[in-house]
This record gives C-alpha cells, sequence and structure tokens, in this order.
C-alpha cells in the first residue's frame, strides 16, 4: 500500500522488547501472519543485547483484534519478552520538508551535550526521526535523521551550540548526492600528517625556532602567507638536496590518516591534497598513498642544493580553493560534492568553497569559519560524516 491509501486505514502498532535472540523476528511474524495483516513499517533495534522490534499492521478482518492481541503476548511470553499493542490509524505522520543528517563525534559522547544538541535541534523547528550510532571507538558517533527545518540555519545553529560544549557536530543536507561517488581535498601539514614540513627541512638547517614562529602566525592568519614562505623557505638556503629523502623518511601520517584513504578510494571516491608546503614531499605522498591529485609549492635545487627560493606559482590561501575547483573538474565531479579538509586559516577559501569544510583540529577563526569541525585526533573520523560506520570500515578489512 502506498501512504495515500493507509492514511486512514485502521493500524495496528505491535511493539515487542526483550532480550534479544535469533528468530524473533520470524516468530513475530509468522504469528501476525495468521491474520492475514499487510505489513505497513517495521523498525528493530538492538542495544546491548536488548531488543526493541516495532511492526506497524493492518488491523484483521472479522473483529480477529482480540485474538491476535492474546495470540501475540502469549507467544511473547513464552520467550521471556514483552508485547505491547497499540490501536490507531494509518502510518507515521509525513516528514516535514528540509532534511538533513546531523552527525555528532564525542570522546566521548555524554549526555549533556547529546541533550543541549537535541535541544537545539528542536529549537530550530527540527524533528529527530531516527537516529543511530555509527562508531563507538576510537570515537562514539551517532547520526540524527532530521525533518522540518533546511539544512543550513540547523548548521549555523549546531555549530553555535557545538562550540560552547565543546563537542564535534556536523550537517549536511540529505539525499541521494550524499551516496555520490565524491571528492575530497584535504592539505597536508597538520591535516594529513602530523608535521609541518618545512619545520622539518628547517631543523637541518638549523633555523627551526625562527621557521616555527613564522608559521604559527601565518596559520593564525597574522601574516600573508605568500610573504612568510617565501621568508622562510629563504633560511633554507644552502642545504643539501639529500635532505629531501631525509624529510621524507621524517614524516608521519595522521593517525586514521591510511585508513581514511584506503575507505574512500574503495568506495569510489577520488582524493587529493593541496599544500602551502613541497611537492619534494607531496609527490611522494601521492605515490605512497595513490591519491589522484596532488599540487603544492616547489622548491628551487640547483646544482644540488636548495637556493632559499620557490619555483612556479604559489599554492595560497586562494591557490587552494582554485586547485579545489580544478580537481573537481578533472574528476567530473561537482562542487557541491565535494569534502575539503584542513586546519589553517590559509585553508579557509578551500572549505568555504566545497560543499562540506572540514576543520581538523584547527586553529579558532578556522574552527568558527569552517562548515564542521573535528577535534579529536583521529584523521578517519571524518568518514562518520560521510554516514559511513565503523563496521563498514572494519568488515572491509580497511583499518
Amino acid at each position: 500500500m502506498s501512504a495515500s491509501q493507509t492514511s486512514d486505514v485502521p493500524t495496528l502498532l505491535v511493539k515487542i522488547f526483550g532480550k534479544d535472540r535469533p528468530g524473533i523476528t520470524a516468530g513475530l511474524f509468522d504469528t501476525l501472519a495468521a491474520y492475514s495483516v499487510d505489513v505497513v513499517d517495521i523498525e528493530q533495534v538492538v542495544t546491548r543485547g536488548r531488543i526493541v522490534l516495532c511492526a506497524l499492521v493492518t488491523k484483521p478482518a472479522g473483529g480477529a483484534e482480540g485474538e491476535l492481541r492474546a495470540t501475540v503476548h502469549s507467544w511473547a511470553e513464552s520467550l521471556k519478552m514483552q508485547a505491547e499493542i497499540l490501536s490507531g490509524t494509518g502510518d507515521n505522520r509525513p516528514r516535514g520538508s528540509g532534511r538533513s543528517h546531523v552527525t555528532m563525534l564525542g570522546h566521548p559522547l555524554t549526555a549533556e551535550s547529546t541533550a543541549a544538541i537535541a535541544s537545539r535541534i528542536t529549537a530550530t523547528g527540527g524533528n529527530i526521526d531516527r537516529i543511530f550510532r555509527l562508531a563507538k571507538y576510537p570515537v562514539t558517533a551517532v547520526e540524527f535523521a532530521v525533518s522540518g527545518c533546511e539544512t543550513e540555519p540547523l548548521r549555523t545553529a549546531l555549530a553555535i551550540a557545538a562550540s560552547h560544549i565543546g563537542v564535534d557536530v556536523a550537517v549536511v543536507s540529505a539525499g541521494l548526492h550524499r551516496r555520490a561517488q565524491r571528492l575530497v581535498v584535504m592539505d597536508v601539514d597538520s591535516t594529513l600528517i602530523q608535521d609541518e614540513v618545512i619545520e622539518l627541512f628547517a631543523a637541518h638547517a638549523g633555523c627551526e625556532a625562527e621557521v616555527a614562529e613564522v608559521t604559527e602566525r601565518a596559520m593564525r592568519g597574522e601574516l600573508d602567507f605568500e610573504q612568510s614562505l617565501h621568508a622562510r623557505v629563504k633560511l633554507l638556503a644552502g642545504l643539501d638536496a639529500s635532505v629531501v629523502d631525509k624529510v621524507r623518511s621524517e614524516v608521519r601520517l595522521t593517525p586514521g590518516a591510511r585508513t581514511l584513504i584506503r575507505t574512500l578510494k574503495q568506495l569510489g571516491y577520488q582524493v587529493g591534497v593541496v599544500s602551502g608546503g613541497f611537492t619534494q614531499v607531496t609527490d611522494d605522498l601521492q605515490e605512497r598513498l595513490g591519491l589522484d591529485f596532488a599540487s603544492a609549492n616547489t622548491l628551487e635545487i640547483v646544482d644540488g642544493k636548495l637556493t632559499g627560493r620557490v619555483t612556479g606559482d604559489i599554492v595560497d590561501r586562494a591557490g587552494k580553493a582554485r586547485l579545489l575547483r580544478r580537481f573537481a573538474a578533472e574528476a567530473g565531479v561537482p562542487l557541491a560534492q565535494t569534502v575539503a579538509i584542513g586546519d589553517g586559516a590559509n585553508d579557509l577559501d578551500m572549505l568555504n568553497a566545497a560543499g562540506l569544510g572540514v576543520a581538523f583540529n584547527a586553529k579558532p577563526v578556522v574552527r568558527e569559519a569552517a562548515h564542521t569541525a573535528v577535534n579529536v585526533p583521529f584523521l578517519d573520523a571524518v568518514l562518520y560524516l560521510l554516514g559511513i560506520t565503523r563496521e563498514e570500515v572494519e568488515a572491509a578489512g580497511l583499518t
């Protein structure tokens, strides 16, 4: 039956709850089958070994409702379970317009933060239609299916709430596009990897402290990126080119980086990196990780020595956004179906241009401006924002 066909039909909501075991669902519907009822809706959840099974069915013909009730209660009691049967009319009321997926990440996820986000959804005019868990470790991730309010105002309201209570919340619009093959582009330094590459080079040049200070000011948005890049690279003049291999060996991937990329690739996503760092490192990462796209600045090397200059176009804040658009065009992916991940002020244009911009363990100015923030130290937590569960990742052997 269609929703319109069941709107005025007398129905019974049959709820079974108790200790889970094999055969409960089959047993309930075997019992109901004797009364020739039609199934309108089914919902089942198992939490810590306890099952709640709900079946919405049409009322039996010929005045057999009383007998059906008695039979279902008797069957449930034989399994030491409880049954509740409620009479009514039709199906659930239609979901409101404006549908979104709201993902919460906690390490741990507290009752207080859950209450705050649920309350803010309600205050924004949204209704929580369904909740399920995406992951239980190393972070707890749950997803709310919300209807009744548009995605953008809901995202804004929840971003404010999340910043106040210290929980990570992502809001994306529902629809088929969420399952479409998409493009993920991420920053490299302090995002894909734990390091700032220029600081690794600086350590070999003996000027690490000076470079780190300039880098930090640039990431906070206090300095023009191009000027700071030239100032820092100038300090590397004279380094032997053999230092490139040493730096490559020192680079540490962020926890969860391999899992994120492997999972995305298996699901048909294309993955790229853009970096204010250097192609001498990103080219190696592209080969090692099987990335589809990579772009960065290039250190000039003459006669086996770093000259203290970079060659070609500078990959800065605006450049990262341009590269995101270029990668999307080459991948044949609409910009609205792209995801960008970064941590610094020079990532902001890219994060705002993407369909979903994720601030990963980012500076405050970036967290406040991005669509959503992830503040746990595991890069694969981004998968949960895309509706991918930990169980799916583990089942595919990708961890």
